[in-house]
């Protein structure tokens, strides 16, 4: 017994290395992301604000996102399609896609002192339609 789980796990660290990436997405787990797409959006992702932050530093990172950090808030204004549900985290999630879209190719993140992450679930709704840019 002892000689066969040294065996067994030799089998299965070969069969990790040898396993193509694109069947890792059914774990949701990518070395470089933490996330990677399943395919539903054709490999596509957007940044949104972690539901477990808490409010405060959801709007601390909504404000810069929407102030020095150059997203385009413009949609969350009152009578715009993303305004509602009007929440920070709605809001922040919003802001934070918007950023890092921009400078996803440019070295921005989605992290926002951990108060992102990284979907490959599409955020949009109803007429607010979330940017997705390759």
């Amino acid at each position: 017994m002892i000689t066969v789980v040294p065996r067994l796990l030799s089998v299965v660290l070969i069969l990790v290395v040898l396993t193509p990436r694109s069947e890792w997405s059914s774990s949701n787990i990518s070395p470089e992301l933490g996330v990677v797409a399943d395919g539903a959006g054709q490999g596509m992702q957007w940044c949104i604000a972690d539901e477990q932050t808490a409010v405060d530093v959801l709007q601390v990172a909504l404000d810069w996102a929407c102030g020095a950090g150059g997203a385009n808030c413009s949609m969350i204004q009152p009578n715009k399609p993303c305004y509602f549900p009007n929440t920070v985290k709605d809001h922040a999630s919003y802001a934070f896609n918007s950023y890092w879209q921009k400078h996803k190719h440019q070295g921005g993140t989605c992290y926002f002192n951990a108060a992102a992450m990284v979907t490959d679930l599409n955020p949009s709704h109803d007429a607010c339609q979330f940017e997705s840019l390759p």
